[in-house]
């Protein structure tokens, strides 16, 4: 299946990813394949065409180096093994006939703010006003409580406990909890982006690869 897009595609493309979101990476996949819905363990979704389209490889890193050629002595075509051995971690492989320009061109363009999920480390510390708790209403008191939150009912309102102006949900470079990325998403902080960056290309026609 790799070797046959490879086959149908004039160029391809490592890349690596941060923050994955399938809803945005489903944007990225239609982008440069169309909207097949057969699903297949190698691919994100597989089509039943002749394999012009572009397609788009994850989560087996093996099976793709297996593809691609470990070696020279055994890479699939000329100088593919030099993308096999940068082939780990979470990155995925693209095969396109789009220009290189406007396949690079596009990903450069591409970053979607999202809300960051537990366990990721926080880009930048981040503090709620007492004007942004107060605007709630009394009855969310104890749901922001089992969050972590000091607050209060005062004078018929939502207030930080001791009159505190404000309250610091998370610090930067520390770890995000449960709590805190409830928090975050509540008053709506986006503390993550869906980001792709290409790590080389190869070209069939010349065997050529370009670092990026």
């Amino acid at each position: 299946m790799v070797r046959e897009a490879i086959d149908a595609n004039d160029r391809l493309y490592l890349f690596s990813y941060e923050n994955m979101r399938s809803n945005h990476f489903k944007d990225v996949r239609l982008h440069f394949r169309g909207s097949s819905s057969d699903k297949n363990n190698m691919s994100d979704e597989n089509d039943s065409g002749s394999g012009s389209e572009g397609r788009i490889f994850l989560g087996k890193n093996k099976l793709l180096q297996i593809a691609l050629g470990r070696g020279p002595e055994d890479e699939y075509s000329d100088n593919l093994h030099k993308l096999s051995k940068v082939l780990s971690g979470s990155v995925g492989v693209l095969c396109t006939n789009q220009s290189a320009s406007d396949v690079e061109e596009y990903f450069a363009k591409l970053a979607v703010e999202d809300f960051a999920r537990a366990g990721a480390i926080a880009p930048r510390t981040v503090s709620l006003t007492k004007e942004q708790v107060e605007t709630h209403p009394v009855s969310m008191v104890e749901q922001f409580r089992k969050l972590g939150l000091p607050v209060e009912v005062k004078n018929g309102r939502v207030s930080f406990i001791g009159g505190r102006e404000e309250w610091e949900v998370c610090k930067e470079g520390k770890e995000l909890s449960v709590e805190q990325c409830k928090i975050l998403v509540h008053f709506g902080v986006k503390l993550a982006t869906f980001k792709i960056d290409l790590v080389c290309r190869w070209e069939r026609e010349e065997g050529s690869v370009e670092e990026f």
